[in-house]
């Protein structure tokens, strides 16, 4: 029997983007902002300085030197033992964050092949059995089983199954093999 496929997007879901826009602006500025500050606004925004945020998308070595999301490298090692993992990433929007991404791939999740990264605009393309991001741009138009990842900006979000931490994710596979096993 085929592998069941995971689409798993990076910012915002394996890279913690939310706490490298608040550490890269409290470096640029002195201002603290917290993550709370941030609930249900769209993501970039709520900051004092408004617009600097989204200047950060464009300065080379900020994608290359994203925090990796608490979790996510246990969890993605342990769920490509069952499924055929693929990272999907609309990383063309700003096309120096291609080999950023790529390198910080490389460093964080070395056991993922090439194969099995996606760069691409639109995720309207990406057919899998489950996708794991954290917006509904990206969930929306999906065919599969929606993993929401929380973030701020995505906090109103209500259409879809919410997951908190990648300890939750892992939760939600673990159960699904378990039904997988109980139907064989």
């Amino acid at each position: 029997m085929a592998k069941k496929r995971i689409a798993i997007d990076m910012d915002g879901v394996m890279a913690d983007l939310n706490q490298h826009y608040i550490d890269w602006y409290y470096e640029r500025t002195g201002e603290r902002v917290t993550k709370e500050q941030l609930m249900g606004l769209p993501e970039t925004t709520g900051f004092p300085q408004e617009g600097i945020v989204y200047k950060f998308l464009h300065t080379p070595g900020f994608f290359r030197t994203a925090p990796v999301m608490p979790g996510a490298q246990e969890v993605i090692l342990k769920l490509m033992e069952n499924y055929e993992v693929f990272i999907v990433s609309a990383a063309v929007e700003f096309p120096q964050s291609l080999s950023e991404k790529l390198e910080w791939l490389k460093e964080h999740f070395p056991y993922i092949s090439w194969k099995n990264i996606v760069f691409c605009g639109l995720k309207t393309i990406v057919q899998a059995d489950y996708m794991i991001d954290d917006y509904d741009k990206n969930l929306r138009y999906f065919e599969g089983e929606r993993l929401l990842f929380t973030a701020p900006h995505n906090i109103n979000y209500q259409d879809y199954n919410r997951y908190d931490s990648w300890e939750e994710i892992a939760r939600f596979f673990a159960m699904q093999e378990a039904e997988a096993e109980v139907e064989e």
